[in-house]
Order: structure tokens, then sequence, then C-alpha cells
């Protein structure tokens, strides 16, 4: 095993009973909306599948029992340049375990790398080679679950995060270097990780491959960017991309031009809170039309009770107003961008509308995002939805270890 040169004191999770009390008292109290003719969910989550999840939040869902599996690693909250900043660790057990900070997205939580930490840790103990292991990082981003309060930082955003992380890795824990990992907007911090500390990266690996400067603009709000459909285009494929532009549009134009006067209405009810990322996980998720087959109850209420009880639902949708707010900006004018060899995994459910899986590593060659990216390698599975590495654990982490096997 390594340790850190720098290695703080422990700070395992330990979330207050009054906490507790407060959520089971705002639970029972939740005025529900009327929610006729929803079934389908065409209106959004429904009221009866919320009523479940509520009532099972309530009666049987046992956060202790979470929180001892999240305890079973270690935990630190650090001082990053006046940022409070928690990270969870598993250590390298392997010849020469290169350290690894993985970024998660919104709305996940650290722990939804729960499922590739231990392999990537220990591969041997995984049937995999030793050689390969990692020493994890897994930080909660700036205000989102127990990496809060940001009363002094309201303008955080994810080109400032990878700020806070290479000081987190290099001065904070004193690694000399390191490799990155990420998804959704975890993706975007890696990716400013390996444009402006490529020299100080092995590799970075990411669940998808944006622009950097994705949230420039005037319509950061809008996916489309507000084009038109153009005329002539199959029917179906039409249809693909209304129903793609339906996924994201109310998430992307709340987030980036409102989050905070929906957070008034997500901090005070957990139900609500719960409703608008519950929403998130249905439709970007692979699950087949079961939102169960990818997320249990159990993990659906983990990951809404990290964000419950941290009271960090409005910060981190901010982030994406702040995305905006302050653009990004290049560190240098080479080209690629991102300088530090890169790993890309795509999955199928995210295919672009009329691109198929067996002809999405060429879309994206053929795309003007490629020539951002220093990529060495590209890797499409067909099952797997926007949570990668929970959904397909097992190929994320083989991708992610090909990737990384050049540099040891």
């Amino acid at each position: 095993m390594t340790t850190p040169p720098f290695l703080p004191e422990p700070s395992p999770i330990c979330v207050s009973d009054e906490l507790l009390a407060d959520l089971e008292h705002r639970l029972k109290s939740t005025k529900w909306p009327l929610d006729a003719g929803n079934d389908d969910w065409f209106y959004g989550v429904s009221r009866k599948y919320l009523e479940e999840l509520v009532d099972y939040w309530i009666h049987k869902f046992d956060w202790r029992r979470s929180e001892r599996a999240i305890n079973a690693y270690e935990h630190y909250k650090v001082n990053v340049d006046g940022v409070p900043v928690h990270f969870m660790r598993k250590p390298g057990r392997g010849p020469n375990p290169i350290p690894l900070i993985l970024s998660h997205g919104w709305p996940w939580t650290f722990w939804h790398w729960a499922k590739v930490i231990d392999p990537l840790a220990d591969p041997g103990a995984y049937g995999g080679d030793p050689s390969d292991a990692f020493d994890v990082i897994v930080p909660s981003l700036p205000g989102f679950g127990f990496s809060a309060p940001l009363s002094h930082h309201p303008d955080m955003n994810f080109w400032k995060m990878a700020d806070l992380w290479h000081t987190l890795m290099t001065d904070v824990l004193g690694y000399k270097k390191y490799a990155a990992g990420g998804c959704d907007v975890g993706a975007l911090i890696t990716g400013q990780l390996g444009h402006k500390y490529s020299d100080e990266l092995y590799a970075i690996h990411i669940g998808s491959a944006l622009k950097l400067n994705f949230f420039n603009g005037d319509r950061a709000w809008d996916f489309a960017g507000g084009r038109p459909i153009s005329e002539g285009i199959p029917e179906g494929i039409r249809k693909e991309m209304v129903k793609f532009d339906r996924r994201f549009a109310s998430h992307l134009a709340v987030h980036v031009l409102d989050p905070g006067t929906l957070a008034y209405g997500l901090s005070d009810s957990p139900a609500g809170m719960l409703a608008w990322i519950l929403e998130r996980w249905n439709h970007w998720s692979d699950n087949k039309g079961d939102i169960e087959h990818v997320f249990s109850k159990d993990d659906i209420l983990t990951h809404a009770t990290i964000y419950w009880v941290t009271h960090t639902i409005e910060t981190s949708m901010r982030t994406y107003a702040n995305n905006n707010r302050y653009p990004w900006a290049p560190s240098h004018d080479r080209w690629p961008v991102v300088e530090a060899p890169t790993g890309i995994t795509f999955v199928g459910y995210e295919n672009p509308p009329g691109i198929t899986t067996e002809h999405r590593v060429r879309s994206f060659l053929e795309s003007d995002r490629a020539p951002w990216y220093n990529h060495i390698q590209i890797t499409v599975h067909e099952q797997g939805g926007h949570f990668i590495p929970w959904e397909i654990p097992e190929k994320w982490v083989e991708d992610l270890r090909r990737t990384m096997r050049g540099f040891r």
C-alpha cells in the first residue's frame, strides 16, 4: 500500500441524529401536488412512485447502514485555498500504485464511484494485475455533499475546481505526479486538469469529451445553442433529436439561468429535492424503463440523503450558472487544448441522434471536439448510460486501466 507524504487526520462521516430527525419530520409533512394523469411521467416524476420512495425513506431506509458502508473507506476533510474539501481514499495495493483523483458530476455524489474504487485500488483481489493498482482519491466537488459550506466562494465552477484539485494532489497530499478521471461535470474538471497541468499528470480518462468552452456564450442554457432542426432530416432522426434535447433542456435551462430560485423549494422540501434529482437519474440512466434496474431504493436515498444533510442542493446546482457567468479561458494556445494523454469511454444510451454505437468513435473523430484532446484510446459500449462507473463499473475500470498502462 502507498501513503501520500502529507496525509491529514481521518475524519469519518457522521450525520447527527438531529439532522436525521428533522429530515423525517419534513418527509412526513410533505404537501403533495395533485399530479393527475401523470402515471406515464409525461409531466415529470410520478407522484405514485415518489410517494412510494418517500414512504420507504421514512420507514425502511437506514442511513446508518449506508454510513457504515461509506466509512469502510478512509475519509478526510481539508481546507484547500479557503475551500472546505472532503475526500474519500482507498490506498493502492500493488508494486507501484499511481495516485488517481476521480471527479463526479451532478446529481452525483462521491459515492457514485463506490463500485470502481476497490478494483482500481486492489486489482489483484478482483482477478486483475496488481501492477495496475491506483491510490484512489475521491473528493466531493466543492459545494456538493460534504465539501461544504461554500459561504465565501459563491463563484465556484468547474475550472476553479480543477485548480483546487491540483493543489489538493500536489501541495496538500504531496504527490509529485498523478492521474485523473471524471464524468459529467467531472469530465470538464478532468479535462481542465489535462489542459492546464498536463506536465504533472500521467494521463486522464473521461466519460465524455466536451469542449472546455461548452458553457461559454449567451445560450449555454440551450443544448442545441438555438439552432433549429434543419429541413429535410429523416423523420426518425428528427424524433431522436427532439427526444435527446428534451432529456437535458429543463436541466440546463434552470441550472444556468435560475438555480437560486429553485433552491428555495428544494432546500425546504426533501421530497421536492428528491423529485428534481430523481428525474435526472431516471432519464439519464440506461434503465430500460425501470430506474431500479440501475439504482435500488437504498441507492437513490443514500445519494439523496447526502445532498439533504449537507444542505448542498443550492450550491451544487449553482455550479452550472457559474460555468457560464465566469467563462472558461485557455491557459495556453497550443493544440490539442488538452495535452495530457486522454482515454475516453462512450456509451450507447448517449449516442448522438442518428449515430449508432458502431459509428460512434468515427463520428467523434470527425467532429470539431476531437482536436481538443490528445486522445490515445477511445472505447464505446452498447450498454450503460450517463452514470458510467455506476452502471457499467467493470468496463469503466478496464477502460481506465488501459489508458494508464503506458504511463507507469
